[in-house]
């Protein structure tokens, strides 16, 4: 897989024929509305599926084959030649690009539901690229119940398309995560055992294939108490249906704090089938401008993640946004806007901005100035930050990733992550 960045002068009949592709190839694999109107910086997946290869001095069949990871067999076949066909310096040969080149992984998404049609259209064209779905979510209250959510159809089209389901439970209580709920409910054996029966109940009556427990704001003096409750829960479900806890980005086991503290790496890693851990939002809507998710930090996070819980139980957080902030920033004062990929090269291309590339964070961004003469700054996804972030799967041999959250375009994310990966299906 090739990505090009779009530079002045660029359109696509001129990169199309720098690939030896047509622009329809180009304008499918990348979803372009705009194709017409390319964005400076902008980047454009290749879909190539060979590449071509000027012979060396002391080049051989088998030297090119180890340096491009593919079978002698497969540069003889696509060239015409045959094993005892000599090679010379200049020569150029065709190298078939190797697809699905970092093996299998799991892929979960989360989705807020919304309306049937909504619903319909975010999954159409998406649904193919995941092994679980996950409907957000069914807030925990302090009596344990549960208050459900319009999940029917997302159930429906996962079933159909062999995706798993998954009941995601959180202690959101309004617009944000309750201390106080979840404090309530692991006091209280009586309130956790109704709490594990309403999660066995929605299990079976929905027809869900798991659990994603996602409890923030915990206080770190009831680390052990939440494990206990993750303990419990897990002797009521298992082996029938999974469970996956949602857990916080750290880099060393930190006891304080109610973002962190509870968040018992080791333990919850034992425990659980498969974690997810939310690598994103260093960037966020209520803070300094920078990359929501940026490279160099999210690997420190994985890092500590896989010398504690298993590699193969690990899903990396993956972000399907991006913010638009208006500087200069003041804390406390307005908050960014969350944006899509699609939304972001949109924006750009409206006020005739320049996309840009930090190597350090591994992710675009863009200065414009809007109607008013207020100047922005936009941090957000594209195919180059996502396969960057994809590397870090394949290199520390992860579970997997889990996106946060479906409802934005970003189609490009999707032809990374296919030519990349297998996804494993359930």
């Amino acid at each position: 897989m090739e990505i090009y960045v779009v530079k002045p002068g660029d359109n696509l009949f001129l990169i199309a024929r720098k690939y030896g592709l047509t622009e329809d190839e180009i304008i499918s694999a990348n979803k372009l509305d705009n194709p017409d109107n390319l964005v400076i910086g902008q980047s454009i997946v290749i879909p190539r599926r060979e590449r071509t290869y000027r012979v060396n001095p002391g080049d051989t069949l088998w030297s090119i084959s180890r340096r491009f990871r593919v079978p002698v067999e497969s540069i003889l076949e696509l060239n015409g030649l045959s094993s005892s066909d000599y090679i010379y310096p200049g020569q150029v040969i065709r190298i078939p690009v190797k697809e699905r080149p970092y093996g299998s992984i799991e892929v979960n998404a989360f989705i807020q539901p919304s309306t049937k049609e909504r619903e319909e259209q975010v999954l159409q064209g998406t649904i193919e690229y995941l092994t679980y779905i996950s409907p957000f979510s069914y807030h925990v209250n302090k009596d344990g119940s549960l208050t459900p959510i319009r999940d029917e159809t997302i159930i429906s089209i996962a079933r159909q398309n062999g995706v798993a389901p998954m009941l995601s439970v959180s202690n959101i209580a309004g617009a944000n995560f309750s201390t106080e709920v979840i404090q309530q409910v692991l006091s209280s054996e009586t309130i956790q055992n109704n709490l594990i029966n309403n999660i066995l109940f929605t299990l079976r009556e929905k027809n869900y294939y798991g659990v994603i427990v996602d409890f923030e704001r915990i206080p770190p003096n009831q680390r052990e108490a939440y494990n206990n409750f993750l303990r419990k829960l897990k002797e009521k479900i298992w082996p029938q249906y999974k469970i996956a806890v949602a857990l916080a980005p750290k880099t060393y086991d930190i006891t304080e704090g109610s973002w962190h503290g509870a968040h018992d790496y080791k333990t919850i890693g034992d425990i659980a089938d498969f974690v997810i851990i939310m690598t994103y939002e260093w960037g966020w809507s209520g803070g300094p401008p920078m990359a929501v998710a940026p490279v160099n930090q999210v690997e420190e996070v994985i890092k500590y993640a896989t010398s504690v819980i298993s590699p193969k139980k690990i899903m990396m957080g993956m972000p399907f946004y991006g913010y638009d902030w208006t500087l200069p920033y003041m804390p406390g004062g307005e908050f960014a806007e969350a944006i899509g990929n699609r939304e972001a090269v949109d924006r750009a291309r409206k006020y005739g901005a320049e996309i840009k590339y930090d190597t350090k964070s591994q992710s675009p961004y863009y200065n414009y100035v809007d109607e008013n003469g207020r100047l922005h700054v936009v941090w957000f996804e594209d195919s180059r930050s996502i396969a960057e972030k994809l590397k870090l799967v394949y290199r520390y041999g992860l579970r997997g990733v889990s996106y946060w959250a479906l409802g934005k375009k970003f189609p490009e994310n999707w032809e990374v992550l296919d030519r990349l990966f297998k996804i494993v299906r359930k």
